[in-house]
């Protein structure tokens, strides 16, 4: 990454996504394209490569870049073109101009890496800008207003924005228009990084015919996109989800992820060599990497330190007697007051602050990645889950046994495999959004 949010796009992803520009539209000399972050001008060079090969006339191209290091090499470049405009701007904050073709590798930005002044600046401007968005989903939208009548988008990007709950607005806005294609590239497209990238082509007219989805195998098929912003990845993945009176949220007090302390190093010790003085605060605990396939649950090997009490009311300081001793140890107690929680809550507070009322009931666990969707069973509720851990805890514990068969049954397995968002190495993301949606079978739960 030599920016922030910057990727070098490889040349004949470049030359690729030219040639899907172009298709069946062949620039005029007066149509207008924009590169919106344009970095370099990596994809104006493609555009110019492109009307070489094909005889055609430059049109009229504008990049559009914040960083001004890349501005000034992409001004020296295509200074003797003078159908080439380079303009150092934030396009995110600039009046909306209408262009015949947009093409973009927009900058990859998650919330956590804007300013504050950023954010204070994006989320009133656009309707993308909800919860935990990243930059590209703000190109897109900006992107999409900025296409005139029966203008061409393309667009790589990360393929997340098909099913994260983030992106739904953005899902809403995009079939407002026609969606001609959806390509999944392999996961190696940027050399050395694992992104999952996907071009989107799209164009600014009436949706009328289904979209095209290009598979990493090269394997075709068309589909119609859902219209409420509702995740994509089951269309397409060859599925239509069944309707179920029920899912697994519904038969279920609590579907979470695991404890988060912002220190395990510090809260999780192993059992054999922890202090005998802070077992009073201890409690089995177990990891995802510690749920080994076709095993049973293993032998308690690592205890979490918890300094709240059994309603998940955090313990004051001055009250945890030899914890209070351990916990204010020059070098533990600087590394937790460097936590960024540390900055809302009283430093020796977990990242997040645990339901402790549900953790030891009895439930059902599984990993956040995994090669495939597999469940354990802690039917005595001995362990306290960590981060790594998703748990379930049904309402009606008599129903455990039936619910722990049927999430293991090819039925639940498919489901999963289809609506899970994918993490590097093709393996599974089990979060508890999807988790809740499981459709669960009448007859298991009447």
């Amino acid at each position: 990454m030599i920016a922030k949010g910057y990727f070098k796009t490889p040349v004949v992803i470049i030359d690729h996504m030219v040639e899907k520009l172009f298709e069946n539209q062949i620039p005029k000399a007066t149509d207008s394209v924009l590169d919106t972050g344009c970095g370099p001008g990596d994809f104006i060079e493609g555009i110019i490569r492109w009307c070489e090969k094909h005889d055609s006339p430059l049109p009229n191209i504008k990049g559009v870049e914040l960083d001004p290091k890349f501005v000034a090499r992409a001004k020296k470049k295509f200074q003797k073109n003078p159908e080439i405009a380079i303009e150092q701007r934030d396009y995110l904050a600039s009046n909306n101009e209408k262009f015949d073709f947009i093409i973009s590798n927009p900058p990859y930005v998650p919330i956590t890496q804007l300013s504050e002044n950023e954010k204070r600046l994006y989320r009133p401007l656009y309707k993308t800008a909800k919860g935990r968005f990243d930059l590209y989903i703000l190109f897109f939208e900006k992107s999409l207003k900025s296409l005139s009548k029966n203008g061409r988008l393309v667009f790589i990007t990360p393929e997340k924005y098909t099913y994260i709950k983030t992106a739904q607005p953005l899902r809403q806005l995009l079939t407002d228009m026609q969606v001609k294609e959806i390509e999944f590239l392999q996961e190696d497209t940027f050399l050395g990084l694992t992104t999952y990238p996907t071009i989107t082509i799209v164009e600014n007219s009436v949706p009328q015919n289904k979209v095209k989805i290009t598979y990493k195998d090269s394997t075709v098929k068309y589909v119609s996109l859902p219209k409420k912003g509702e995740s994509w990845l089951p269309i397409l993945n060859g599925i239509k989800n069944k309707k179920s009176k029920q899912t697994l949220e519904d038969i279920c007090i609590k579907i979470s992820c695991g404890v988060a302390t912002g220190a395990d190093k510090i809260f999780v010790q192993k059992i054999d060599s922890m202090d005998p003085n802070l077992e009073k605060y201890a409690y089995p605990t177990i990891a995802g990497k510690e749920l080994v396939y076709d095993q049973d649950l293993p032998d308690i090997k690592f205890k979490m330190i918890v300094p709240y009490d059994e309603n998940g009311k955090l313990i004051p300081l001055n009250k945890l007697g030899p914890l209070e001793k351990y916990l204010k140890k020059p070098e533990i107690m600087k590394r937790l007051r460097e936590r960024s929680c540390a900055r809302k809550k009283p430093w020796h507070a977990f990242h997040e602050t645990p339901p402790m009322k549900f953790l030891f009931r009895p439930k059902i666990l599984c990993r956040d990645i995994s090669a495939r969707p597999t469940f354990w069973l802690d039917k005595d509720g001995i362990f306290l889950p960590r981060h790594t851990t998703y748990y379930i805890i049904l309402k009606d514990n008599s129903k455990i046994y039936k619910i722990f068969e049927y999430l293991q049954s090819k039925e639940a397995q498919n489901w999963l495999m289809k609506n899970c968002q994918r993490a590097a190495n093709n393996f599974l993301r089990l979060q508890s959004h999807v988790l809740k949606k499981l459709p669960i079978p009448d007859e298991l739960y009447i």
